[in-house]
């Protein structure tokens, strides 16, 4: 308790205690050493022990929430929506549009980001828009404002998989058991999403298309549950070698790397 002080008295749950032990190493098998089954018995314990004092419930929270659900809703569509009219009207900088608009598809779910996600990630965000700038170059633009109109599914089912997974980390009782339980989760959630891309996409080269929407949708899942930028920029650096499978395996290097990071508790816990 007195090392994890500050961690067990900014939880709102024990939940967030099991997520920032995990971040911090402790296992099942530190659990243990403690005289617990597993972490969330030890992190249960923790929270029940910290003195919080009489601290006011938090009025209304479901109304921001509820806000700022809209609010991402309403900014995953306005990109494809701006990228699609400039497409239609024929503009000479329609192209250079599209990117932007697919970018900031990637931008708008990835700021409020949570605390693991670090600072504002420009180096990926710059490598998304020359893979995407590289791909509207070579098959066109109807090719960008199709990926800027799959953000609203892409926002959609990422929030799906967010709601379900956090109620699925809820009736976990061990680390393991959540990982077990959020790996198929991830990987229905990528293929919901390819389906509802592909619909997007039609009229374009799906073959390099759909690889590509999976791709940004992963990126933009990652960062917005703050996993580590590292890997997210590697696959997007892969996406850029100019042969035709490079998309493709960038998309499924990063799939396997999101079902890592993402079955783990720590990418769950309350921003």
């Amino acid at each position: 308790m007195h090392r994890h002080r500050a961690l067990c008295e900014r939880a709102v749950d024990p939940l967030e205690i099991a997520a920032g032990l995990e971040v911090q190493g402790i296992t099942d098998r530190t659990a243990a050493r403690f005289r617990h089954r597993d972490v969330f018995s030890l992190a249960e314990e923790l929270y029940a022990r910290t003195p919080r004092g009489d601290e006011p419930a938090a009025p209304s929270a479901a109304r921001p929430r509820d806000a700022r659900a809209l609010r991402g809703f309403g900014h995953a569509v306005l990109p494809g929506a701006l990228a699609l009219g400039v497409s239609a009207a024929g503009v000479p900088f329609a192209g250079p549009v599209a990117v932007l608009a697919v970018v900031a598809a990637l931008v708008w779910p990835a700021r409020p980001g949570r605390p693991a996600a670090g600072r504002f990630p420009y180096a990926v965000l710059l490598l998304a828009a020359a893979v995407v700038g590289w791909a509207v170059y070579r098959d066109g633009t109807a090719l960008g404002a199709g990926l800027a109109l799959a953000a609203a599914p892409g926002h959609l089912v990422g929030a799906v998989f967010a709601a379900r997974a956090r109620s699925r980390l809820a009736g976990s009782r061990a680390l393991e058991d959540f990982a077990d339980r959020a790996r198929p989760l991830l990987v229905a959630a990528a293929l919901a999403f390819a389906a509802a891309g592909a619909a997007a996409l039609a009229g374009t080269p799906l073959g390099v298309a759909v690889p590509l929407a999976v791709l940004l949708f992963l990126t933009r899942l990652l960062l917005g549950h703050g996993a580590p930028r590292g890997p997210v920029a590697a696959a997007l650096a892969l996406a850029l070698v100019p042969t035709p499978p490079a998309v493709s395996a960038a998309a499924a290097v990063l799939l396997v790397h999101a079902v890592l990071a993402l079955s783990r508790a720590s990418a769950h816990a309350r921003p």
